[in-house]
């Protein structure tokens, strides 16, 4: 169950001690806080962090096979969840400390900063050896958050890289022992607060826009 808290200028949004994998529920969860957050006066800043071996797994595809979603308009809401993290005027930290896979890999790079656990814990885009496509929406935001490199290696290759691989191919911002890892997400949160303001949400569209627009669309019934 994903928990938000607030800490001064910082909002903590804890994923959970899980697999942390997006269903109905924790989208919904995830949105709500975001309504938190967009709607809180004065500079803020938002850490998404975690508990356990494992940040955030991607789509809980177990629930998605058993439930009765209509699962084109949840993936559209997964999407719209990117969508909103590179549209509000708030600043993101990713504080991973533990495995982020699929989905859930995208959704670290909606953030604006990353930090990675430095000893352990991969970072991996597994689509091609799952057998599904990114789509448009996905696509896009990794094609515009990622080098060239790295978009080849992880999205193309589906490469499981560890933090100081992220770390050189630009993947992630900086690394940080377990321990670490959120006191420094926390630290680089309140280095950014003061810069959460109206024109981020401009300036991010004009570098990320076709990815906002994409990800707002909705995506093709899954396969």
């Amino acid at each position: 169950m994903a928990n938000l808290t607030r800490h001064g200028d910082i909002f903590i949004l804890d994923l959970g001690g899980g697999d942390n994998r997006f269903n109905e529920q924790s989208v919904t969860e995830i949105h709500a806080a975001l309504d938190e957050i967009e709607s809180a006066s004065g500079p803020v800043a938002l850490v998404t962090t975690a508990q356990g071996k494992i940040w955030c797994n991607g789509l809980d595809l177990d629930w998605m096979a058993t439930s009765n979603v209509d699962i084109s308009a949840f993936l559209g809401r997964v999407q719209a969840t990117m969508a909103r993290l590179l549209s509000i005027p708030v600043f993101s930290v990713a504080a991973m400390q533990g495995h982020v896979f699929a989905a859930g890999a995208i959704f670290a790079l909606a953030h604006d900063v990353r930090i990675m656990r430095n000893d352990r814990g991969w970072f991996c885009l597994p689509e091609v050896d799952l057998g599904m496509p990114f789509g448009e929406g996905l696509g896009t935001l990794n094609r515009l958050k990622l080098s060239q490199p790295a978009l080849h290696r992880l999205a193309v290759m589906g490469e499981r890289i560890t933090g100081p691989v992220a770390l050189e191919l630009g993947v992630v911002d900086a690394l940080a022992a377990e321990e670490e890892v959120l006191p420094t997400a926390m630290a680089r949160a309140v280095e950014l607060a003061p810069k959460s303001k109206p024109i981020l949400a401009t300036i991010r569209r004009d570098f990320y826009g076709d990815a906002i627009d994409a990800l707002l669309r909705p995506p093709p019934t899954a396969r």
